[in-house]
């Protein structure tokens, strides 16, 4: 049974950071990509980052280019979202995700999903 978990979201004013974090149980971490994806009220689930299974090659939606990091520690089978400089259109809750095939910024391309951390910036 796989369950992915996230922490770390909250309020923050703007300019502010963050670093969510994402458990994986049930599944060994270094064996799948993995993402990040934001849904805010109204609006569609976005790709936010992706990361490969070794951590080494990473992607990140233009929006949050230079202000977001992801990383993975596959020790710790953790995935993680550190967010710098935030903004007020960064509220969303976030979700991470298995990558399972496809586009790494398309939330169809990926099978599990954890049940989300809430953002809000302010």
């Amino acid at each position: 049974h796989v369950q992915l978990v996230e922490s770390g979201g909250g309020s923050v004013q703007a300019g502010g950071s963050l670093r969510l974090s994402c458990a994986a149980s049930g599944i060994t971490s270094n064996s799948v990509a993995t993402g990040w994806f934001r849904q805010a009220l109204g609006k569609e689930r976005e790709g936010v980052a992706g990361i490969s299974s070794d951590g080494r090659s990473t992607n990140y939606a233009d929006s949050v280019k230079g202000r977001f990091t992801i990383s993975r520690d596959n020790a710790k089978n953790t995935l993680y979202l550190q967010m710098n400089s935030l903004k007020p259109e960064d509220t969303a809750m976030y979700y991470c995700a298995t990558w399972w095939n496809g586009r790494w910024y398309e939330a169809s391309s990926y099978k599990y999903w954890g049940q989300g951390t809430q953002v809000t910036v302010s």
